[in-house]
């Protein structure tokens, strides 16, 4: 168990909770809704898998309600992923709660990739999330969470993905309470903020960071020189590397999530090593989601590079 790990509750002026320290995995794929569904559907059965039965109880309904995940909430979802034949589009998310920050939250945006409304969007990817409550962490430790992280990561073509200590909220939730989370921002650089559909618009076959657990796909992987190369350029002993099929990599920074807290001084040479690396391949956001701006983001994004 870390005891280092910070605690975090942000509420909005009507008392709810909106933030909440936990954990995020996300994967981005540059491939069209029908060339993912399946893998995605899979992954989503492992996460169910994974977490305290009854913790996923609300689903987004097509028209923006929050409605009961019941056996015909769950019927409706499988039909969204794997059935529903039209749109450019597909947007799921399922969560622990109605409203407010609960720690587990699955999400998912598809898109056809070739559609006209994507046309100039030359990076949109599909993307998923999933989200933990820090004390999932605690209790089942760092091993399992990356055994689980690796398992949802073979099930997914990505070109990118991580695992991080994060700021966890329902989409763009945390912009009620964005001036204290500055705070947080500037303290802990191990924290991420994330806007899954922002992000998963944009990024292409590019990286967001250096992450606790970082997932390199192709053509990514090979933009950085291969596997060979990467041990040689990140040769700390906390550094593991574990090859993955289809040319991927997951690159294990420390044995546990660190949220890098800069009140305390330390110094994680194997993040900013990474960081130089990527920086790069790092994607530029496109629209003002963290800051009108965006110069803001771009230098968060590379906080680990200074």
């Amino acid at each position: 168990m870390r005891e280092d790990i910070p605690i975090i509750r942000l509420r909005n002026d009507y008392g709810t909770l909106v933030v909440r320290d936990g954990v995020i995995l996300c994967f981005f794929m540059r491939r069209s809704h029908r060339e993912v569904a399946h893998a995605v559907w899979r992954a989503l059965q492992v996460y169910v898998r994974a977490i305290p039965p009854g913790s996923l109880n609300w689903y987004v309904s097509d028209d923006g309600d929050m409605l009961p995940l019941d056996d015909p909430g769950w019927e409706h979802i499988r039909e969204q992923i794997l059935e529903r034949p039209g749109g450019g589009a597909w947007h799921v998310e399922l969560s622990e709660t109605p409203g407010g920050a609960g720690g587990y939250f699955f999400e998912y945006n598809g898109r056809k990739l070739d559609d006209p409304m994507f046309s100039h969007d030359d990076g949109a990817t599909s993307a998923v999330s999933f989200s933990f409550p820090t004390e999932y962490l605690q209790e089942h430790g760092s091993g399992h969470l990356r055994s689980l992280a690796l398992e949802l990561g073979r099930e997914l073509p990505f070109s990118f993905g991580y695992a991080s200590l994060a700021f966890v909220s329902h989409p763009g939730s945390w912009y009620a309470v964005r001036m204290q989370l500055l705070e947080y921002l500037r303290r802990y650089l191990g924290l991420d903020l994330y806007w899954l559909g922002e992000t998963s618009r944009v990024i292409g076959t590019r990286a967001r960071g250096a992450y606790w657990l970082t997932f390199l796909g192709q053509p990514l992987l090979g933009q950085l020189g291969g596997i060979e190369v990467l041990r040689d350029k990140l040769s700390f002993p906390e550094v593991s590397f574990e090859p993955m099929e289809g040319e991927r990599l997951l690159l294990t920074l420390d044995e546990w999530p660190d949220a890098i807290d800069t009140a305390k001084k330390v110094y994680f040479p194997q993040y900013r090593a990474l960081a130089h690396l990527l920086e790069p391949h790092l994607y530029e956001e496109r629209t003002g989601w963290f800051s009108l701006d965006k110069d803001n983001i771009r230098r968060w994004l590379r906080r680990l590079c200074q």
